[in-house]
């Protein structure tokens, strides 16, 4: 190690330096790489084949190539999707081709940010990882059976990475201040427990921020007495509010939530859902069109009153704009969960659709037509008189076809038994 590269170790940030740097020192993802499991197997035999690494920020799956990197006799090239285009893979591809022609030695390319590569990009590396010239190592925070070309993800093995627990960043948080060579124990800090808890909580699983907020924390606090104290109020200051991630999968997932919770009619767990989306920055809107779809898709008739209250709701936002209309969206939301529910309204106009999307009707049945136009009995259309004007009968009801032909007797809604609904039934049945 030379004098320049310990200088650019010793100044990295406290993140950087207290990387793991064996798989025995690593913590957390213990369903992939526990004793045993399948990656780590394949990372002792340094047998590992081209693979994605996905989970959150903070979690490790850089750390993990790292120590692939360290542990592997095969060559190890790190780029970034951001920076790096078909020019630098090409160049990559060369210098793979000729240590393997040479010396016999494998490749690894880690790639981070993966899902930023465009098709064209990603086309660039298939050939060399299907003929085994490089073994690809991708790493994202996306999804990539939704952010990545297929042609990429059906040649990896994906391993999806989970949040850290809190209890596996407390333990980073206190390697960090006490490690006298890589950390700042050499600077003789404490951490109260409540400090140190705050920012595990608040850190939410990502180790990085744990880190980087502890690291700020010991550097900005006077020493007294030869000791850094770092307390609470020191803590909260050190870190800011945890940022709810969300990215396309994130989002819809926390979308698909708050729906189901709304169908399924647990109040609480759409409120809080509501809330997640509201503070990761949806657009109020959007969740408000949700609410009135949900009325009407898993309510209906059940409750008309819950189509009401969701209406409202919407135009409550547009008058007052947020952060007033939260109170009239979490009404309407509360309505819809606690109404009897029922999809029959939903069924009934999916079957009635379908139909109509067949198609294969004849002409409007001639009674059914419009005759207000003068001439109109010249074109087949009948009078007003063969046609039973309902409010003239008894109860403002008289049997009379409404279906078309091809469709008669044909039935799409079904009243349910639930709510308000339980009372209706078509008309003319006893």
């Amino acid at each position: 190690m030379t004098l320049f590269s310990a200088n650019e170790k010793a100044n990295a940030p406290l993140a950087d330096r207290m990387r793991p740097r064996t798989l025995d020192e690593f913590f957390g993802q213990e369903h992939i790489v526990g004793p045993g499991r399948l990656l780590r197997r394949a990372i002792e035999a340094d047998r590992l084949t081209s693979c994605i690494f996905y989970g959150p920020p903070g979690c490790g799956k850089t750390t993990l190539a790292s120590i692939i990197a360290h542990q592997t006799n095969a060559a190890f090239v790190k780029m970034n999707a951001v920076t790096s285009g078909v020019s630098d893979v090409r160049e990559e591809l060369k210098q793979a081709a000729t240590r393997r022609d040479l010396y016999g030695q494998p490749t690894y390319l880690l790639l981070d940010e993966c899902h930023r590569w465009s098709k064209a990009q990603s086309d660039s590396i298939l050939p060399a990882m299907e003929e085994g010239l490089i073994r690809f190592i991708g790493s994202t925070t996306e999804n990539p059976m939704i952010a990545m070309t297929p042609a990429i993800v059906s040649r990896c093995r994906i391993f999806a990475f989970e949040a850290l627990k809190q209890s596996d960043v407390e333990r980073a948080i206190r390697r960090a201040i006490t490690d006298k060579e890589q950390g700042l124990g050499g600077m003789n800090p404490e951490l109260n427990d409540d400090a140190l808890h705050h920012i595990a909580h608040i850190a939410n699983g990502d180790v990085r921020t744990a880190l980087n907020a502890i690291e700020l924390a010991v550097l900005t606090t006077p020493t007294v007495n030869g000791r850094i104290h770092v307390t609470l109020p020191i803590a909260e200051e050190s870190i800011q509010k945890p940022i709810i991630r969300c990215d396309d999968t994130q989002f819809y997932d926390m979308l698909s939530a708050f729906c189901k919770s709304m169908r399924g009619s647990d109040s609480d767990a759409a409120l809080l859902w509501f809330s997640r989306l509201l503070y990761a920055g949806a657009d109020p809107r959007m969740l408000a069109r949700r609410i009135i779809a949900h009325a009407s898709e898993d309510v209906g008739l059940a409750n008309p009153a819950a189509m009401l209250q969701a209406v409202a709701a919407m135009q409550a936002l547009e008058t007052v704009g947020m952060p007033e209309a939260r109170l009239p969206l979490a009404q309407a939301i509360i309505a819809v969960c606690v109404s009897p529910k029922s999809n029959s309204v939903a069924m009934a106009i999916e079957a009635a659709m379908a139909d109509a999307e067949q198609g294969g009707f004849g002409p409007v049945p001639a009674h059914l037509r419009d005759s207000h136009y003068k001439g109109s009995n010249r074109l087949g259309v009948t009078t007003e008189t063969e046609y039973k004007y309902p409010h003239d009968y008894p109860g403002h009801w008289v049997a009379q076809q409404y279906m078309p032909d091809e469709k008669v007797g044909k039935r799409y809604y079904f009243p349910s038994d639930q709510g308000h609904e339980a009372k209706l039934k078509p008309r003319g049945e006893s």
